[in-house]
């Protein structure tokens, strides 16, 4: 048994087929997600786990050369906008809608148990070379 990193394995294959380029969505619980992505839902509970502790455990495993997020996280829940801007200061923000119509493009979605609005990223993978 594995005894450090992402242990559900679900998430950790889906992370090993990942490629430079591909996106993958960490949402909260209430982002509609239509088909097509691969999606590993996490959510246990409101709130569990957070986005916080998802986004964290996906940036020990992930190369991200780029990352998304609506503009109404500013506003609406800063304290995952802090966050955001804490490991992405490039980040660039982009009404919510076009968010959700970008959510197709993404190859792996992980929703998380967030019950707060806007706690949601797309990452664009990069290279580790």
């Amino acid at each position: 048994m594995k005894k450090s990193g992402i242990l559900n394995r679900h998430l950790a294959g889906a992370i090993a087929e990942l490629g430079h380029g591909d996106g993958v969505l960490v949402c909260d619980a209430g982002m509609p997600i239509p088909p097509g992505p691969r999606v590993i839902d996490l959510a246990f509970r409101a709130g569990t786990p957070s986005f916080a502790e998802v986004l964290d455990g996906l940036l020990d495993e992930l190369v991200v050369e780029g990352a998304t997020a609506a503009h109404e996280i500013r506003d609406a829940n800063p304290e995952a906008a802090a966050l955001l801007d804490g490991h992405f200061p490039w980040l660039e923000l982009i009404p919510h809608d076009d968010l959700k119509a970008l959510t197709p493009t993404a190859r792996l979605v992980v929703r998380t148990g967030e019950a707060r609005p806007y706690a949601n990223v797309l990452l664009r993978c990069g290279v580790f070379f």
